[in-house]
């Protein structure tokens, strides 16, 4: 299985794209996973807020393929502790999907069609964290459960 992080904007600080390099470096070990960047909209101050989510929505809907399995980084999505998580993943892996696509929108949420295209959703907190933070979390949130999966003393319980 492929683990692939899709994201709206890129990162301007530099602390935060070296740490989730870091991240992303240590799952290697484990499995191909990748960031891909959608870039920021041209002209965005002209466009509204729905506006803003559907042109993102289309851009988002153009890099997935049919057999992709969807899940949205959602503050209405599923919380999962660490373990639970780590559980998903299994499952997810288990279940013989090809490519696990998490996705990050931009700062207004998701256009309908991409909730409508997602096989799933999830939170990393009922906080709301800058789109730059996530990327970071999300990233040692999933090198934690590889770790939790192959029984390595990262996590404590």
């Amino acid at each position: 299985m492929q683990i692939k992080l899709l994201a709206v904007g890129k990162t301007d600080s530099a602390a935060i794209a070296e740490l989730t390099e870091i991240y992303t470096k240590r799952l290697t070990r484990y499995i191909r996973f990748e960031i891909q960047i959608i870039p920021d909209l041209k002209k965005r101050a002209k466009l509204s807020f729905e506006q803003q989510k559907k042109q993102e929505g289309d851009l988002i809907l153009n890099q997935l393929s049919p057999s992709d399995f969807v899940v949205l980084l959602d503050e209405a999505g599923k919380q999962f502790t660490s373990m639970a998580f780590a559980d998903y993943l299994q499952q997810r892996m288990n279940s013989g999907i090809k490519t696990l696509v998490f996705v990050i929108g931009g700062p207004y949420g998701f256009a309908e069609e991409v909730y409508q295209r997602a096989n799933s959703k999830l939170s990393l907190s009922k906080m709301t964290f800058s789109h730059q933070m996530v990327r970071l979390f999300f990233a040692e949130q999933l090198y934690r459960a590889f770790s939790i999966l192959n029984n390595e003393p990262y996590h404590h319980q």
